[in-house]
């Protein structure tokens, strides 16, 4: 947050505050002159009565975190007007084909929306998109996904309504093909942002692609990652066309293409000196290979670059010592299954670029748990690491980073080494650690008891706990982490003992998949966590549907459910589920589940997604 938002929420906060203690002190003394007999109470409206502005204020602070966006819909319960405020708040909408018989009245309900998703449309998208072009909304961002035809027609009458799109993004459509690139640049030149990913082939669209980028004159940032559909055609002669003719570009991320090698990735960007986000996997004849003093240089000559991603690339300690030397500002750092290098280069690296807030070294093999101790001491504006599959880190490591990075709120540690440390207790003070709220450690069958109590002493403001897989952790540990962790939302406990819980919890998204819970134990989840939006049951066998049915009753805002694999759930379970709650949008059904064509579009005309087991 800038500091001149912060500034102004605090004078925000003190212009409610000084209002809110005028008006209690006024009504205190107006009431000590009267007996109390004769006191007139204030009606709840006029006590409550502020400008719209404040409570506008009011739902910014609620929001500052997209995880607390929650507490909106309670607030637009309250009345007309908050739910018009809320309303007013809602900036993103995704539109699927359940919603399209209430497009008009969605796009007057929101006129705020500046990011709109379109996904999965079983209808026409060109008589949505034209909808859409009728209000005047301030869009900056379309995404398009899992489309069957390319919409011409929508995108052509929506470019002339609305022209201050800056980011698209074309997510497996179907038909796409190069002259629809050029269709695009044509209708949004202010175009800023381009995300492209295809599951299935297509040839001969470089020409088209590249001139739309050429095309568009405020270009700066694409995103071409990991796409199959045109696995074998970014080359070294697309990346370097495109940084020599785009003037203002910024953002390059176009990993995993085989295609490009060391040699021509250094000769594009060196056209591009302005770059700030370079997300590259290098490689030679579909492997990877060391990286050169070309590659380097051009590398280090990018002066402004405060994200670098080499996922899979066999780099150097040199490559390195060069980035540590040349004080490039880096905020991002992913290093993930890149080989070639040592402790050595790493810790160089990391002692010379301190501020680096993002730090991802998955299957970093080298690394011990005395290499993390010593480089906790260099990354304390850490907020974020990643070092997941290193097979030599135990419990210590993760001691370590979050005594030395008061920033750091999340940590995963998936896949880890085993609990085995020497002394390792005596290294670790007990202090609480209040800033660490998410915590990966999946696949950690070393897991204890005893660790898991620490953990929930240590670290009491989690919201999230992804414990899949950790089956040596019992039913009475899961409990202390719970009633003392009293934030967590999120809790991924898949493949574990059956989990029984007798007190109330704000769980929100529960994933008991591949577990062996019963009916009983989820009528005891049903009552304690009530507040429920999604919940995973994805091969619990022992689960019927007089169980599922207990949780889709108690749990009143229920939005997602799981049931792949639940061979002991009826399949007329559906139906029962989506009549008595109206609020579940998507249903994974059990495997004797059975849906026609015709069925399944009307479960859709009703705003229920229903994902029958093999289609899934």
């Amino acid at each position: 947050m800038s500091s001149s938002t912060m500034k102004r929420k605090r004078t925000t906060r003190n212009s409610l505050k000084a209002s809110y203690s005028s008006s209690s002190s006024s009504s205190s003394c107006s009431q000590q002159q009267q007996p109390l007999s004769e006191t007139k109470l204030i009606p709840t409206t006029g006590a409550l009565h502020l400008p719209d502005e404040c409570w506008e204020s009011i739902c910014t602070f609620l929001i500052d975190d997209d995880n607390n966006r929650r507490y909106l819909k309670s607030l637009s319960l309250v009345s007309k007007k908050f739910l018009s405020i809320t309303n007013h708040h809602r900036s993103s909408l995704t539109f699927c084909t359940p919603m399209l018989l209430y497009t008009q009245t969605l796009c007057h309900r929101f006129p705020n929306l500046t990011s709109i998703h379109i996904t999965g449309i079983l209808g026409d998208l060109n008589d949505l998109l034209c909808q859409i072009s009728k209000f005047p909304f301030n869009l900056k961002s379309l995404k398009l996904s899992n489309i069957n035809k390319f919409p011409t027609k929508g995108l052509q009458v929506l470019s002339k309504k609305i022209t201050t799109l800056t980011s698209l993004t074309c997510f497996n459509i179907a038909s796409l093909n190069a002259k629809h690139f050029v269709l695009i640049s044509n209708c949004f030149p202010l175009l800023e942002e381009f995300h492209l990913w295809q599951n299935s082939s297509f040839h001969n669209f470089q020409h088209g692609l590249m001139a739309m980028l050429m095309a568009l004159p405020k270009f700066r940032k694409i995103n071409l990652s990991c796409n199959y559909g045109y696995y074998y055609s970014i080359n070294d002669w697309f990346l370097l066309n495109l940084c020599k003719n785009c003037e203002f570009l910024e953002e390059i991320l176009m990993l995993n293409c085989p295609l490009l090698t060391q040699d021509g990735i250094a000769s594009a960007i060196r056209e591009r000196p302005s770059l700030t986000s370079l997300s590259v996997s290098v490689w030679s004849n579909g492997s990877p290979t060391n990286i050169g003093s070309h590659f380097i240089d051009s590398l280090v000559s990018l002066k402004g670059l405060t994200c670098l991603d080499l996922s899979c690339s066999q780099i150097s300690n040199e490559l390195l010592s060069s980035i540590a030397m040349g004080g490039l500002p880096l905020r991002r750092l992913v290093l993930q299954y890149c080989t070639g290098y040592s402790y050595a280069g790493l810790a160089f690296l990391l002692s010379k670029c301190q501020h680096i807030q993002h730090l991802n070294l998955r299957r970093t093999n080298f690394l011990n748990d005395q290499h993390v101790v010593q480089l906790s001491s260099f990354i304390d504006n850490l907020v974020s690491i990643n070092l997941s599959e290193c097979n030599m880190l135990t419990k210590l490591a993760l001691f370590a980073l979050v005594r030395e990075c008061p920033l750091l709120s999340e940590i995963k540690m998936e896949n880890i080494g085993s609990e085995i440390v020497e002394d390792s207790d005596s290294l670790m003070d007990f202090r609480v650690y209040p800033q660490l709220k998410s915590l990966h450690l999946a696949n950690n069958s070393w897991l204890s008891d005893e660790n898991i109590n620490t953990f929930a002493f240590i670290f009491p403001n989690l919201q999230l706990l992804d414990l899949n897989s950790c089956t040596d952790i019992s039913e009475e540990a899961i409990g202390q982490v719970l009633k003392r962790c009293c934030n967590i939302r999120h809790l991924n406990l898949s493949g574990l003992n059956p989990l029984r819980i007798n007190f109330v919890l704000t769980l929100e998204v529960l994933n008991l998949s591949n577990s062996g819970i019963d009916d009983s134990t989820l009528y005891m989840i049903s009552k304690s966590c009530s507040g429920l939006l999604q919940f995973a049951l994805r091969n619990c066998v022992d689960v019927t549907e007089k169980g599922v049915m207990q949780v889709v009753e108690n749990c009143t805002q229920l939005r997602e459910i799981n049931l792949h694999g639940c061979s002991k759930v009826a399949a007329d379970v559906v139906d029962s589920m989506i009549s008595i709650r109206p609020s579940l949008r998507k249903i994974a059904a059990p495997p004797n589940f059975r849906c026609s064509k015709s069925r399944m579009k009307q479960f859709l005309c009703y705003g229920f997604l229903v994902q029958v087991e093999n289609n899934a």
